[in-house]
């Protein structure tokens, strides 16, 4: 996870006034000069003499300008020893502790002075949540992840139109704090929200939504995260969890039927696959009579450094020489196969005739042929060839053709599942080793 740190607050804190002095002090001279010695405690929202002649604003600001601290400690303590002192004395005598802390870089100091202010009942609306929302960045930075919980959950109970403004700090700090499972159940709305008003979630809260959710084993959220990191920040790696765990690893997953095909997503989702996976899909499409498809994986393969190095690399130049001469013989004679695919009972031979010619880059073509073989019927696995006429319209640079094919294939076995990220590709490309999309 990469590290998630609020900024050192004395900003905010100048923000609300914070690195001055109180501006809620009353100069003694608004007190009557009238009133008897043995007069009762001083008005509620007053300062007595004694007290402001220590914490005169006129005075304690120039000593916080020089960054004489230690001036500003000194009337402070002398303050605490005042006796008797009313709350509002109090709360200024706080807001004072809390100037001098956050310009002293004094966060101990600082989490007591906002705890007593917020505490004293005198703030009131904006102020006080601007309080609170302090308080908890100060325990989140002192890594007290229970404690900033407990006050940014306060902020968004006390300030619901502002809740946006702690989400992600308070998701990290459930999070960060071990409540993995909280942290899964509070940030999907978010994600939610922020993806349905057409905006892309941070990378990192997509990061620490995945995972949260590996850690209390919910795969679902976890390939949920997994998705829209792959759709909002496509990469190599996401690509590939992804195709593992969304298709590969799924109950049900054919592989027999369906482990080209996804292999075929990877080598057009990422930029550079495994030698393995090359070296796998090439001998697939060897296997299955595309020897052109099978020389442009080994020339990628070659091309990315994954082939022709180590100790397979004499037979990975095997491998390449094969496709090579597969390759060309198919150039030559693949309008033969025409006439004796069009005269076939079903439409195999159509669809594979046509995604021949998609994988030689005759892609109206080839999309032509498929059309007919689904048209013509017969098929052992129908959902295979729209697999195949989807990736050829996405080949082509046919994007609305693609995702409206693709949309077509339910079938089971990993069908469906490759459909789904397939489309996904194609609206969010990864620029990967084949074309995904439409430019």
């Amino acid at each position: 996870m990469s590290q998630f740190r609020f900024a050192r607050l004395a900003l905010m804190l100048a923000a609300i006034g914070l690195n001055a002095a109180p501006a809620l002090m009353h100069s003694a001279s608004a007190q009557d000069k009238n009133a008897p010695a043995a007069a009762a405690q001083p008005p509620a929202d007053s300062v007595r003499p004694e007290l402001f002649k220590l914490l005169d604003p006129a005075q304690i600001k120039p000593l916080m300008d020089a960054k004489n601290y230690a001036e500003v400690k000194n009337r402070i303590t002398q303050a605490e020893a005042v006796q008797n002192r009313t709350p509002y004395e109090n709360y200024v005598l706080n807001r004072m502790k809390l100037s001098l802390a956050s310009a002293s870089n004094d966060d101990q100091s600082a989490m007591q002075a906002l705890e007593a202010i917020i505490g004293s009942g005198k703030l009131q609306g904006a102020e006080q949540a601007n309080f609170i929302q302090a308080l908890g960045g100060y325990y989140y930075n002192a890594k007290n992840y229970p404690k900033a919980i407990e006050w940014y959950t306060r902020f968004q109970k006390e300030s619901p139109t502002q809740s946006a403004a702690v989400n992600s700090a308070l998701l990290r700090s459930y999070y960060l704090s071990g409540d993995y499972a909280t942290s899964v159940k509070l940030q999907r709305p978010v994600l939610d929200a922020a993806i349905s008003a057409g905006k892309a979630p941070s990378a990192e809260d997509l990061r620490l939504y995945a995972s949260a959710a590996n850690k209390v084993k919910d795969d679902a959220a976890y390939l949920y995260g997994l998705e829209q990191l792959a759709a909002y920040y496509p990469s190599d790696d996401y690509w590939t969890d992804l195709i593992n765990r969304g298709v590969l690893r799924r109950p049900g997953f054919n592989q027999d039927a369906y482990i080209t095909d996804a292999l075929r997503l990877e080598f057009a989702a990422v930029k550079k696959m495994d030698a393995s996976e090359y070296s796998d899909l090439a001998e697939l499409a060897l296997k299955d009579g595309f020897p052109t498809e099978a020389k442009k994986v080994v020339d990628a393969g070659f091309a990315a450094g994954a082939l022709g190095t180590g100790a397979n690399a004499a037979q990975h130049r095997q491998l390449r020489d094969r496709a090579t001469k597969g390759a060309a013989d198919d150039a030559k004679n693949i309008a033969t196969g025409e006439a004796s695919a069009a005269k076939s009972k079903n439409g195999a031979g159509l669809v594979n005739l046509g995604w021949a010619y998609v994988t030689m880059d005759q892609f109206d073509k080839g999309i032509g042929f498929i059309e007919q073989g689904i048209a013509k019927g017969g098929l052992k696995s129908p959902d295979e060839a729209k697999l195949r006429l989807g990736m050829a319209y996405a080949r082509a640079g046919k994007k609305d053709q693609a995702i409206k094919t693709f949309e077509t294939v339910k079938g089971n076995g990993g069908a469906a599942d490759l459909a789904k990220y397939w489309i996904l590709l194609v609206n969010h490309p990864n620029t990967g080793t084949a074309t995904a999309s439409a430019q």
